[in-house]
């Protein structure tokens, strides 16, 4: 069945509002975003959400391992698990906005692959070794041979972990093939930001079953189940097709940015020309505004609107419909949709209700009858 989440988290500080409309519209699960600078706390959120509905997922869409120590949000994620009835899903990426806000680069994938093990560990109850360095923005503390006392702990564990709570999901959000063999490895899900192109999204796809079959030679790794793939995914629905690719242009540079974020050219297939939209999206976009350009003429002079159409699922429902449809045949389970109203982007709400109303349930009714 296919699931559909709300991205980056309710800019509303009325949470009883915004949960119960989130739940009446349809929608399977809602992130939150985890970025001190832009957004309140998602926890504090979170947990209103879970006091206050019956049926949505809860996630954070997504946290990281400096920010938060692993054990603080291991601890954080069994929580939300237990008072939502087995609700919650744990995202996590190597950082953006949450830290790039406090002078820094996101984690190194060194750093990011001892934090998906550690936490993998404690949210299934074992013990990480205390002594194990970690890196961490909240300074520097001393060893525990500081301390005069007689006993020390020797690792870390949720001492007060339900043993018949449902494990917390570990849902890593990747873009490259490094993380996406990483995430294959030691995650139950992934969430690809790679845009809607249907090529990127199966050759992202591919990757992490490669990566996920060369752990045991089998499709589940050894785990006893198979990966679970999510997409996040620029969505605008509207019946002018014009108004809703003018408003995913505005939105599509976020997201594509991540694509070249560490590296001038993306990895994965690109077409002819999509290599120009890149460029400028690296040189131009502004991380203090965090969601545009520092210069708003390269959104016309530099991405055509080919690569929006292709970046982005942006059309009438019916065009929208037909496009996810495909795009869950490549062997998606979730999208993840970041459109209007995540940004106060002048696009009027009639898009995301009328994607609710009209899109989820017609994707739905398509894939049951496949």
């Amino acid at each position: 069945m296919i699931e559909f989440w709300k991205a980056g988290g309710p800019g509303s500080l009325d949470p009883a509002r915004a949960a119960a409309e989130t739940e009446a519209e349809g929608w399977d699960g809602q992130m939150f975003m985890d970025s001190a600078a832009l957004g309140a706390d998602p926890y504090v959120l979170m947990g209103h959400w879970a006091a206050t509905t019956q049926q949505i997922k809860l996630a954070v869409g997504v946290t990281n391992p400096l920010t938060r120590h692993p054990a603080v949000t291991a601890a954080a994620a069994v929580a939300l698990q237990a008072v939502s009835g087995g609700r919650y899903v744990l995202g996590i990426g190597r950082g953006d906005s949450a830290l790039a806000f406090l002078g820094r680069a996101p984690a190194p994938l060194v750093a990011f692959e001892r934090a998906l093990a550690d936490i993998q560990v404690l949210l299934s109850g074992g013990e990480v070794n205390a002594d194990r360095d970690t890196d961490s923005l909240t300074g520097h503390a001393d060893g525990l041979d500081r301390l005069t006392l007689g006993t020390r702990p020797a690792g870390m564990r949720l001492q007060w972990l339900l043993p018949d709570l449902p494990k917390v999901p570990l849902d890593v959000a990747a873009t490259g093939p490094r993380v996406i063999a990483l995430a294959a490895r030691l995650a139950e899900r992934i969430t690809f930001s790679v845009g809607a192109m249907p090529e990127r999204l199966a050759w992202a796809i591919d990757k992490a079953r490669s990566a996920r079959c060369g752990i045991a030679g089998s499709s589940d790794g050894g785990s006893g189940q198979p990966l679970s793939f999510g997409a996040q995914l620029v969505i605008v629905c509207h019946y002018e097709v014009e108004a809703a690719r003018d408003a995913a242009a505005r939105l599509v540079t976020p997201l594509a940015r991540f694509q070249v974020i560490h590296q001038n050219t993306p990895a994965g297939p690109t077409q002819p020309g999509d290599e120009v939209a890149y460029a400028a999206i690296r040189r131009g976009y502004a991380m203090t505004r965090h969601s545009n350009f520092d210069d708003d003429k390269l959104v016309g002079e530099s991405i055509s609107a080919d690569f929006v159409r292709r970046f982005a699922v942006a059309g009438t429902p019916e065009q929208c419909v037909a496009r996810l449809v495909d795009l869950a045949g490549l062997g998606l389970e979730r999208f993840v949709v970041f459109g209007p109203g995540f940004y106060d982007d002048g696009f009027t709400r009639t898009g995301p209700s009328l994607f609710a109303t009209e899109v989820m349930p017609a994707v739905r009714a398509a894939l049951a009858g496949k």
